[in-house]
């Protein structure tokens, strides 16, 4: 009997290299309370006027075999649901997607044969779900990384709003953090314990630590879903500095250029002068 479950659960690993699953993660269940997205810029400054911090946080991280979301695969899943107003963690969950081979693994030390030995994969995407339908908004590290292999080949698509731990949110002055920081200098800078990295699931741990021990959390989370809106910077080569500094980055979102995204009210923060781009 037990080399007959073996032999099953092999099978499905095998189905599953072979296949997709393009489920799709939707806000339509008014009986968990869940917000509907939002469709435009209007509708969003609107609501950011009065909008309360969200309840639940679903902290997520990634791991794949590459940086090219079309040829690489993910290849592990970690979250985290988190409840704001207790600062507690309700539920987490980690779990391997198989794969043929894994080009990363100097990085994530996730040998490829060990995501294909038999594991209950298809109910952890289902019990994935129902974190990401139990959650108002979706918090990741590096966020536009994660948010793109989903809705793609095995993972199913997410339609919540998301928030990037390095560029949305403006962490406190007095943590002497740098614009866009790390997940280890974040949880440095909060006295988090830092004993591992490049495992999905210790990064959200250490994301839901700093969680913890952030007194005005409500307020930052607040702000980090105001309506963002492309900046580019208008800066002589000599004061660059400021720039990136500020969290501008150069030649990515636009070519030859200091730019990044932020929201008005940052915008009006900043000392030195920049315009709005249509993006």
């Amino acid at each position: 009997m037990k080399e007959e479950q073996n032999y099953q659960k092999e099978s499905e690993q095998l189905n599953f290299l072979n296949g997709t699953i393009k489920t799709t993660i939707n806000e339509n269940e008014k009986d968990l309370g869940i917000k509907r997205p939002l469709n435009s810029r209007e509708e969003q400054g609107e609501i950011s006027k009065t909008q309360l911090s969200p309840e639940n946080i679903l902290i997520l991280d990634t791991e794949t075999t590459g940086l090219d979301n079309e040829s690489d695969d993910c290849i592990e899943v970690g979250s985290i649901l988190f409840n704001v107003k207790s600062r507690s963690v309700l539920a987490q969950q980690s779990f391997l997607l198989p794969v043929e081979s894994n080009n990363a693994e100097k990085i994530n030390n996730i040998p490829a044969a060990i995501t294909r030995l038999p594991q209950p994969f298809f109910e952890a995407i289902k019990y994935f779900e129902s974190l990401v339908h139990a959650s108002d908004v979706i918090l990741a590290h590096n966020a536009s990384f994660d948010k793109k292999w989903f809705g793609l080949k095995k993972l199913p698509h997410i339609e919540k709003q998301w928030i990037c731990s390095m560029d949305d949110i403006t962490w406190p002055s007095d943590r002497q953090l740098k614009t866009r920081p790390s997940v280890k200098d974040l949880a440095l800078a909060y006295g988090v314990p830092v004993w591992n990295a490049h495992r999905a699931l210790t990064d959200c741990i250490y994301l839901a630590e700093v969680l913890k021990r952030c007194d005005e959390l409500e307020k930052l989370l607040i702000r980090a879903l105001e309506p963002k809106v492309l900046i580019r910077a208008d800066i002589s080569y000599e004061k660059r500095h400021l720039a990136k500094n500020a969290g501008f980055r150069w030649n990515d979102l636009i070519k030859g250029a200091w730019s990044r995204h932020m929201s008005r009210r940052e915008m009006e923060k900043l000392e030195f002068p920049v315009h709005e781009v249509d993006s």
